[in-house]
């Protein structure tokens, strides 16, 4: 485990701490690693696209829906499997390779959510799995509203980790420690405020808790998918990586552990369509 930097680290006697990497960094980051996060990142449960519908008040079935930041197709595999006549929105070079890979059935169009290249009012749902916070709200907003039709919903989900179990507790202040980041201030951060500063949305919250049991090889390698990883230097995150799994086989000598998760899911209607007069 690394240790902070003390005033030896550097000759003028301040302590040295490296600079953290740019936003932009941790967004394309996932480009080299598109394959380790299709197969091993975790799926969501069916309770998060039942409280889509009942929050919308519409079934899934025969919606217009646009997935954006759809990387490999994970959310947007979902959503057709209820029967959603779904479109990925993807940014980055190395996820759409492997989304149209695994899933060469679902169309697929390049863009962002800041600039969606989508016709106004030609969606039901616009949907972000884990990708919302790689946009600006400031643009993204707008382009939202500007495709969704009137009475549509824009959907916000994360995948987070249930803190109130010890072990991942424990995990998550390990790696707190290691790449010095809040992982509890991340998690606080999913709130309506922040998905949307401007306060135009009303967003109503629910949180799905669910759980998958998993070898400790595929825990390692989902959350080595993570952003934070990846941005730092290979043999810094293989050096965590190794003394993580020493830290759950001895924990779990079966191999196995049960990651859960609470689904945190912000949604927001627009007005529906007036009635004619």
């Amino acid at each position: 485990m690394t240790t902070p930097p003390t005033a030896a680290d550097d000759p003028t006697g301040a302590p040295t701490t490296p600079e953290p990497p740019t936003r932009s960094a941790r967004a394309h980051s996932f480009n080299t690693a598109a394959a380790q996060y299709a197969a091993n990142r975790p799926s969501y449960p069916p309770a998060l696209f039942d409280a889509i519908e009942e929050l919308t008040g519409h079934p899934l079935t025969g919606s217009r829906v646009a997935d954006i930041g759809a990387g490999t197709g994970i959310a947007t595999a979902l959503l057709h499997a209820r029967g959603a006549n779904v479109i990925a929105v993807e940014p980055g070079d190395g996820m759409a390779a492997q989304f149209r890979s695994t899933h060469p059935a679902l169309p697929l169009i390049r863009g962002t959510g800041d600039d969606l290249p989508l016709a106004d009012a030609s969606v039901d749902l616009v949907t972000y799995a884990q990708a919302w916070h790689w946009t600006d709200p400031a643009r993204a907003v707008p382009e939202a509203l500007r495709v969704l039709r009137p009475g549509g919903a824009l959907a916000l989900w994360w995948n987070t980790d249930a803190l109130d179990v010890p072990w991942i507790a424990e995990a998550a202040a390990r790696t707190a420690r290691h790449f010095r980041i809040d992982i509890s201030a991340e998690k606080r951060n999913v709130n309506a405020r922040a998905a949307d500063p401007s306060g135009h949305l009303d967003f109503t919250r629910r949180t799905v808790r669910w759980s998958r049991r998993v070898p400790i090889d595929t825990h390692l390698a989902n959350i080595g998918s993570h952003s934070v990883f990846l941005v730092h230097d290979e043999e810094h995150t293989a050096a965590f990586l190794a003394e993580e799994r020493e830290h759950l086989l001895r924990a779990f000598p079966d191999g196995y552990v049960e990651e859960v998760y609470e689904v945190i899911l912000l949604l927001a209607q627009t007005p529906p369509r007036p009635a004619s007069a």
